[in-house]
């Protein structure tokens, strides 16, 4: 039996806040549900000056459960209704934001929230991730 591909996903924060948080505590609480599992690549897009873009990413270390969290945490996701906490393993951040339209998924047209929660091929991920390092500079 062939083994399933490793699907990654798009994640897409809406504030400044939600971001700083992101980055602080290299958890993302999603109010989604996906088959989130270690080693999964989620994309990390926000709205930026040249539209969507890709900010960053990061590769799943652990998924928990709200009821798998300390108290504290878990009245908190609860209080926003997140389905889960992701933990990064690793986590990058762009310099220059790669904009969605200059990417692999330039003729997607999910646009705006409606990408937050995307699957992508493995092969899509890997161009994204390609793009967005020659987009460096």
């Amino acid at each position: 039996m062939a083994q399933e591909e490793n699907p990654g996903y798009i994640l897409r924060i809406s504030t400044e806040d939600w971001l700083r948080q992101v980055y602080e505590l290299r958890k993302y609480y999603p109010g989604i549900s996906r088959r989130w599992r270690r080693g999964t690549v989620i994309l990390l897009a926000m709205r930026a000056e040249e539209g969507d873009s890709f900010i960053g990413y990061g590769v799943v270390d652990k998924v928990e459960m709200p009821w798998e969290l300390p108290p504290e945490e878990e009245a908190y996701a609860r209080e926003h209704g997140w389905r889960a906490a992701i933990s990064f393993k690793t986590l990058f951040r762009f310099e220059r934001p790669l904009p969605i339209k200059k990417s692999a998924l330039a003729g997607d047209p999910r646009k705006g929230r409606l990408l937050h929660g995307a699957r992508l091929a493995e092969e899509q991920v890997d161009a994204i991730l390609e793009a967005a390092e020659d987009y460096q500079g």
